[in-house]
């Protein structure tokens, strides 16, 4: 095994905090899939980094933000996102808004109509109360005080027992490799049986977010039925999105 070479990976993914096996092998073309597998196993050994599906992720990596430093983080785009996204609604139907902030812009841009929302951000919840006609349930489940959504097991059962017919995702990270990705376990379990109960799912994601590679993909591009952005996808994205039936907005 070549220390030199496993040095300036380990070097490039602490710089990366996450990276995926397809950029590994353009920095490393004269050695075989194989080897970095090999090499990425010897440093998950060694505790430096974390492998998983398609990729590594330094265990330096704090995973999101805090939940205080994303509200204040590209709050135009959010809000650009949430007035495409409030197309979508329908009276007297049954809506899934998860913890992201992105879905806190739309819960204060949502109209006061006779809708059930289900929910596993504590601050959607408390926002929503300003509006009389929405019936609003706070999803159980355990509070993650760094980005303040619910989770767990206690979650999941919840999920399973309730119809949903529109339900809004929030990403952490985008890419046509890895699909939609988040920070957590927890919340990636959430996502995924969101998904897989409701009717239409709706993915919200910036364009900046196709910049982050996070450690847990929830769903493949052709997993969801909807991406709302803040502007237009890059052709490549929009290429692979038409092939694996996913609509853009």
């Amino acid at each position: 095994m070549n220390n030199i070479r496993l040095d300036r990976m380990k070097e490039y993914i602490e710089q990366k905090n996450v990276v995926t096996i397809r950029e590994l092998q353009a920095l490393f073309p004269e050695v075989s899939l194989m080897t970095i597998h090999r090499d990425l196993d010897a440093l998950t050994e060694a505790g430096v980094v974390v492998k998983f599906r398609g990729g590594a992720k330094s265990v330096r990596h704090s995973g999101d933000p805090e939940f205080n430093v994303r509200i204040g983080e590209n709050n135009a785009g959010k809000f650009a996102i949430a007035q495409k996204a409030m197309e979508f609604l329908q009276p007297h139907s049954s809506i899934f808004l998860d913890a992201s902030t992105t879905n806190l812009m739309l819960a204060r841009s949502l109209p006061d109509i006779n809708v059930n929302i289900f929910t596993t951000g504590p601050s959607i919840a408390l926002e929503l109360c300003r509006l009389h006609n929405p019936v609003v349930t706070l999803c159980c489940g355990t509070i993650n005080r760094k980005n303040l959504a619910l989770s767990g097991q206690n979650t999941l059962e919840m999920l399973d027992k309730i119809n949903i017919d529109l339900a809004f995702i929030g990403v952490s990270g985008c890419s046509v490799e890895a699909g939609f990705t988040c920070g957590t376990e927890s919340d990636m379990l959430v996502k995924r049986k969101v998904i897989q109960k409701a009717r239409t799912s709706v993915v919200m994601c910036s364009r900046e977010k196709l910049k982050c590679l996070m450690p847990y993909t929830f769903a493949n591009l052709a997993d969801v039925d909807y991406l709302v952005s803040d502007g237009p996808m890059p052709e490549q994205f929009q290429i692979a999105a038409q092939k694996a039936g996913l609509k853009l907005l």
